[in-house]
């Protein structure tokens, strides 16, 4: 729940970074598996391997962006929020499988069966790899410039997408970096087990980043709180009512990249009539709306102390934030 909603124009801008990632992607991938497969390359295969997992991910993502966008109906009454924050956790498995996976394959089939590379097969694919570096790295660019455009590391993370292509364009940078240095040891010391390490260290590489971007994904899945920041507000709001007794309880949690879901049980101050009740609620609930932008949907369980005492029933009121 930032100050910084990502909006409407900022997806615009991130569709542009995931397709220019997607075309590069592409690109690279072809490159790579024909490369590897002229010069018998493990690394560089991995890194083809890599490059399709990165290419079906941004094909996630442009989906997550669609889809995240459609408004609540009567199946979904909160909306398709978290729809961005499945598709990420797609991407992330993505990562595992068809990128981490493979790579180990293709580091220990290395090692077991050795490999023969002529001189031609070694420019061949470091061609391929420097022509990589350079469409990684201005895709990277791309997307960290986006990135300070959306406020910085902070706020233009919070969009799991964006995040989710600056993670793949630094690890294609760190890897294509690991299957030079793999191939310029394997050329220079004729010893393949250069070459299955940089494919093994690549692997590596991409669970840890798959496990990272997978477990950012299940904590927003399973209903993450909103940061304390803007609980803190929200609470200090109420406890600032002068209707408000106390506030018994008060839970947040992220439904979308930019709304969230806001449940107060209160206790009122002895008193006040049915219509006082519904006028406090109703107030109580707008201010909130203004407070935290990002509070689409606020639920208020609303007890008269002296009446809950005498009784031992709460009037709950409870409607969609703003009303």
């Amino acid at each position: 729940m930032s100050s910084t909603p990502n909006t409407p124009k900022a997806d615009r801008r991130t569709r542009v970074t995931v397709l220019v990632a997607l075309t590069a992607n592409l690109v690279i991938a072809v490159a790579k598996a024909v490369g590897g497969v002229l010069a018998h390359s493990p690394a560089l295969l991995s890194e083809a391997a890599h490059s399709v997992a990165d290419s079906m991910n941004e094909i996630f993502l442009l989906a997550a962006l669609r889809r995240s966008r459609r408004p609540a109906d009567a199946r979904h009454p909160f909306g398709y929020g978290k729809e961005r924050f499945f598709w990420s956790l797609l991407a992330a498995v993505g990562i595992f499988v068809m990128g981490g996976c493979f790579s180990f394959f293709q580091g220990v089939e290395a090692l077991r069966a050795g490999s023969e590379e002529k001189l031609g097969g070694y420019v061949a694919g470091m061609i391929v790899l420097g022509v990589a570096f350079v469409a990684e790295g201005l895709s990277l660019v791309r997307a960290l410039y986006q990135v300070r455009r959306q406020g910085g590391l902070a706020n233009g993370l919070r969009d799991p997408a964006l995040r989710t292509v600056v993670a793949e364009d630094a690890t294609a940078v760190l890897g294509v970096t690991l299957a030079l240095a793999g191939m310029a040891l394997h050329m220079v010391t004729g010893q393949v087990v250069w070459e299955a390490s940089a494919s093994l260290a690549i692997g590596v590489l991409l669970v840890y980043v798959a496990y990272r971007l997978g477990r950012d994904a299940r904590d927003q899945l399973i209903g993450e709180a909103a940061d304390p920041e803007a609980a803190g507000r929200i609470r200090a709001l109420l406890e600032a009512q002068p209707e408000i007794d106390s506030v018994e309880a008060l839970f947040t949690m992220k439904t979308g990249l930019e709304t969230a879901l806001v449940a107060a049980r209160v206790d009122l101050m002895p008193g006040l009539d049915s219509e006082d009740v519904e006028e406090v609620a109703v107030r109580i609930k707008r201010s909130i709306s203004r407070t935290v932008a990002e509070a689409d949907q606020i639920f208020l369980d609303v007890t008269e102390r002296s009446a809950r005492e005498a009784q031992g029933s709460p009037a709950a009121t409870g409607e969609r934030g703003g009303a």
